[in-house]
C-alpha cells in the first residue's frame, strides 16, 4: 500500500475538551493490551505488541466518549503482508506505542470479523483520500466518527500524524466535529439506494452494447483485467461464461478460457500444493500476494468446474482436483469447517518474516531435487528469466501447454503426467520442512457457505462423492454451531466458541449454498432451511421502502452509517446473492413475494449497472434470468437421482432442478409422480413441454424456445 498523505475529514457530535478533566484521567487510568482476550488470530498476532490495544466492543466505545479521547482505529487480518510490515514498524516499535498510549484509545478489528465497521471506515478513507485498503487506519472522535484516516503508514509519518491530530484535538476540536459532520453524510449517502420509478422491463436491458464497452478493459494477451494489480474477480469471469455462452459470443468465451488459462498457469495457482493465492502484482499472474483466502479458491472451484462442463479441459480439472486437495489437508479441521486463510508471510531460515518464503525455490535446490528431471521440469515452469523474482528465486509459472512440451521432449502425456506427480510430491515434501504460514483457523459463515457451493459444483461436474460428503458436513456443522434456537446466524466460530450476529452475507451465502445441496441430494430439509433463513432476512434485514436489505441486522449496535452492500466485488454484494435467491426459491417454492423483492431489487440497481457493468456482474446475471427463458427441470420418480447426476455435468447457468422419487406437495412436483416411471418435465415458469424419459431428450428441449 502506498502511504497516505496527511488529511483531515469529518465527524459528528459536540462535546467540549477539558484538558484538565483529561490529565487527572490520564494518571489514573493504566492501560494494557487487551487482545489477549480475543479469538481472532490477527488480533492475537497484536496481543504483545507495547500499544495498549483494546477490541472493539461497548465497553471501549464507552471508555473513548467518558474520558473524551479520541479513537485509533486500526483495521486488517491475518494474511495481510502490509498489516505485518506497518506491526513490525510501528504497533511494535516503543516510541510509537508511547505516542499512541498517551493521547488515544487504540482500537484493533479484524476485518473479517466486522465486516459492518470495516465498510464504514473504509468508505470514509475512500472518501477523505481516494482510494483505500489494508491495512487501514483511521482516527475518531470519542464518539467513533472518522476525521482522518489512510492504509499504510512509515513510522516517522504515523508519528507526526497522530501528533498533529491530537494538537488540533486540543486546540480547535471544534474544526474537526465539523470536518465529522461532512463526513459522516457523506459516508451516509455511498450506499443509498433510490427507488426506480421507470418501467420494469428488463427484456430491454442493453446486455451486448454494455458487454462490448467492458470488453475495453479486457487484457486480451494474458487475460483479466488490462492493468495490475491483478484480481481474479471469478464472478466477473462466470457472468461472462454464462454470457459468452447463451449469446454463442466466441470472443468473449475465448477472453474467458484465456483467463482461465493464464490464471491456473501462472504463480497465482499454487503448482506444488493446489489453491490459489489472493492476487497479482503483474499483468501475467505470476507474482502473487502469497496470501490464500477461502473465498477466492470457495469461487474459483465453482468456476473452473462451470468451464469444465463446457469445455472439457483436463487442465480445469486438474486445478478443481488440486485445490479442493489443498482445501481438505490445510484449511479444513475434524468438524468439517472450513479455515479462514493462510498467511501471505512466513519464516525464513533466519526466522524472519517474508512474503512468499514458503512458496517460492531457487535453481539450486530444485537441482538438487529433481536430478535428471531438472531440465524438463525447468522448461514446463520457467526456471528462467521469465520465472525470476528476486532473491535468487521463482515462482514457477507456465507459458506452454502439455501438448507443446510433449513434442519439444518427445514423451506421451502418461509420462509427462508421472512426471509432474513426482516433482510435486517431492518439492511438497522439500518445502514441508520449511516453516508453514500462519493458519487463520477461525470459521466464517459466509465464506464458509461459498466453500459449500465450490463443493457442489465441483460434485455435479465430476461426480465424486467424497466433494458432497464435505459440502454436506460443513451444512450440518453450520446448523449444529451457527444456527441460534432464534433462526439468527452467528458470523464467527472459533475453538468451540460461536460468536458475532450474523450479517446480510451470512445469510445470502448460506441460502444459496442450502439451494445448491437440493438440486443434487433432493433432500427437502435444505429448501426449507433456506425458506426459514429467507424470512429471517425479512424480518430483520429488509427495508420496505426500496426492497432493499441492510447489511447489518436490526438487533446490532448502531455505527456511524447502516449501509446497504449492492456492489459486486472479489465476493458477490449480499445484495445481489439475495436477489438471485428470491428470484430461484420464488420458483421452487411459488412465492410471488419473493419474485417481486427479487424484481424491485434488480430495477433499482439497474441504472447504475449499465454505467459499470464489471462491479454488478452478479446482478448481469440476474438479469439474464429474466431476460431469456429461465428453465425449472423437474425429475419424478424412482430413478430420479441418477438421471439429476447426469443432468448436472451439463452447464445450465438459465435452470433450476427439483425433484423427488416419491409423491410430493411441492409446487414443482404436485401432480407430476407417476408409479414405475421417472420422467423429466422442461418448464418455464411451470409450463411444461411434455415429460421425456431420457436426460438428451430433455436437454435438447432446452434449446427450444417456449
Amino acid at each position: 500500500m502506498r502511504s497516505i498523505s496527511l488529511v483531515l475529514i469529518l465527524s459528528i457530535t459536540i462535546f467540549s475538551c477539558n484538558s484538565s478533566k483529561k490529565d487527572i484521567l490520564e494518571k489514573q487510568h493504566q492501560y494494557t493490551n487487551e487482545l489477549i482476550n480475543e479469538t481472532s488470530p490477527y488480533l492475537l498476532q497484536h496481543a504483545h505488541n507495547p500499544v495498549n490495544w483494546k477490541g472493539w466492543n461497548s465497553e471501549t466505545l464507552e471508555k473513548a466518549k467518558e474520558e473524551e479521547k479520541l479513537m485509533i482505529i486500526s483495521i486488517g487480518y491475518s494474511a495481510c503482508h502490509w498489516c505485518h510490515v506497518m506491526e513490525k514498524e510501528s504497533f511494535e516499535d516503543s516510541t510509537v506505542a508511547a505516542t499512541m498510549n498517551k493521547n488515544f484509545i487504540a482500537v484493533k478489528v479484524d476485518r473479517e470479523e466486522r465486516p459492518d465497521v470495516d465498510q464504514i471506515y473504509i468508505n470514509a478513507v475512500q472518501l477523505m483520500t481516494g482510494s483505500a485498503g489494508w491495512p487501514l487506519n483511521v482516527i475518531t472522535l470519542p464518539d467513533g466518527r472518522p476525521i482522518w484516516g489512510g492504509t499504510y503508514f512509515k513510522k516517522d509519518t504515523w508519528i507526526n500524524s497522530l501528533e498533529k491530530i491530537e494538537k488540533l484535538y486540543q486546540e480547535n476540536p471544534q474544526k474537526l466535529i465539523d470536518y465529522a459532520t461532512q463526513l459522516e453524510e457523506g459516508i451516509k449517502s455511498m450506499d443509498l439506494i433510490s427507488v426506480n420509478t421507470d418501467e420494469l422491463n428488463f427484456t430491454k436491458f442493453p446486455s451486448d452494447s454494455i458487454v462490448k464497452q467492458w470488453s475495453d478493459s479486457f487484457d486480451y494477451e494474458y487475460g483479466g483485467p488490462n492493468r495490475a494489480p491483478k484480481f481474479m474477480m471469478p464472478n466477473n469471469l462466470a457472468y461472462l461464461l454464462r454470457y459468452g455462452t447463451q449469446h454463442h459470443n466466441e470472443e468473449v468465451l475465448n477472453y474467458v478460457y484465456l483467463t482461465l488459462d493464464r490464471i491456473a498457469y501462472g504463480g497465482v495457482y499454487d503448482h506444488i500444493g493446489g489453491g490459489f493465492a489472493r492476487y497479482s502484482t503483474d499483468l501475467k499472474w505470476h507474482v502473487p500476494h502469497f496470501e490464500k483466502m477461502l473465498y477466492d479458491n470457495a469461487q474459483l472451484v465453482s468456476l473452473y468446474s462451470q468451464a469444465y462442463q463446457i469445455t472439457k479441459k483436463p487442465l480445469y480439472k486438474e486445478v478443481v482436483k488440486e485445490t479442493l486437495e489443498f482445501i481438505k489437508r490445510e484449511m479444513t479441521n475434524a468438524e468439517g469447517a472450513f479455515y479462514s486463510s493462510l498467511d501471505a508471510d512466513s519464516l525464513t531460515e533466519e526466522g524472519e518474516l517474508e512474503e512468499g518464503a514458503y512458496y517460492v525455490f531457487n535453481k539450486a535446490d530444485l537441482q538438487l531435487i529433481l536430478e535428471e528431471d531438472f531440465s524438463l521440469f525447468s522448461e514446463y515452469y520457467n526456471i528462467n528469466s521469465y520465472g525470476k523474482w528476486e532473491k535468487g528465486n521463482y515462482v514457477l509459472i507456465r507459458r506452454k501447454n502439455d501438448n507443446s512440451i510433449k513434442d519439444e521432449f518427445s514423451i506421451s502425456q502418461i509420462v509427462l503426467e508421472q512426471k509432474k506427480k513426482s516433482w510435486k510430491k517431492k518439492l511438497r515434501a522439500f518445502r514441508n520442512n520449511r516453516s508453514k504460514p500462519r493458519l487463520d483457523d477461525k470459521t466464517l459463515t459466509s465464506w464458509n457457505a461459498l466453500m459449500i457451493k465450490g463443493y457442489v459444483e465441483a460434485f455435479k461436474t465430476f461426480q465424486v462423492q467424497d466433494y458432497l460428503a464435505a459440502a454436506e458436513k460443513n451444512a450440518q456443522f453450520i446448523i449444529e454451531n451457527q444456527l441460534q434456537p432464534s433462526g439468527a446466524l452467528n458470523h464467527s466460530y472459533k475453538d468451540g466458541q460461536s460468536s458475532i450476529n450474523g450479517y446480510l452475507e451470512d445469510y445470502a451465502t448460506l441460502i444459496d449454498a442450502f439451494i445448491s445441496l437440493y438440486e443434487v441430494t433432493l433432500d427437502d430439509k435444505w429448501i426449507l432451511f433456506s425458506e426459514k433463513l429467507t424470512n429471517y432476512t425479512y424480518k430483520n434485514f429488509y427495508n420496505q421502502e426500496n426492497s432493499m436489505f441492510y447489511f447489518t441486522s436490526i438487533k446490532d449496535e448502531k455505527l456511524v452509517s447502516r449501509n446497504f452492500e449492492y456492489r459486486d466485488n472479489v465476493i458477490p454484494a449480499s445484495n445481489s446473492i439475495m436477489a438471485k435467491n428470491l428470484f430461484i426459491l420464488s420458483h421452487h417454492l411459488d412465492n410471488k413475494k419473493y419474485l417481486n423483492t427479487s424484481s424491485n431489487m434488480l430495477h433499482n440497481v439497474q441504472p447504475e449497472i449499465e454505467t459499470y457493468a464489471s462491479a454488478y456482474s452478479n446482478w448481469l446475471d440476474l438479469i439474464e434470468n429474466y431476460k431469456n427463458n429461465y428453465f425449472e427441470i423437474v425429475v419424478v420418480g424412482r430413478d430420479a437421482k441418477n438421471k439429476i447426476e447426469e443432468l448436472n455435468t451439463s452447464y445450465l447457468p438459465n435452470a433450476l432442478i427439483a425433484g423427488s422419487t416419491k409423491e410430493s406437495e411441492k409446487p414443482l412436483l404436485n401432480y407430476r409422480y407417476i408409479e414405475n416411471e421417472t420422467l423429466i418435465y422442461v418448464c418455464v415458469n411451470n409450463r411444461c413441454k411434455l415429460p421425456v424419459s431420457s436426460v438428451s431428450e430433455a436437454l435438447e428441449l432446452l434449446d427450444n424456445k417456449f
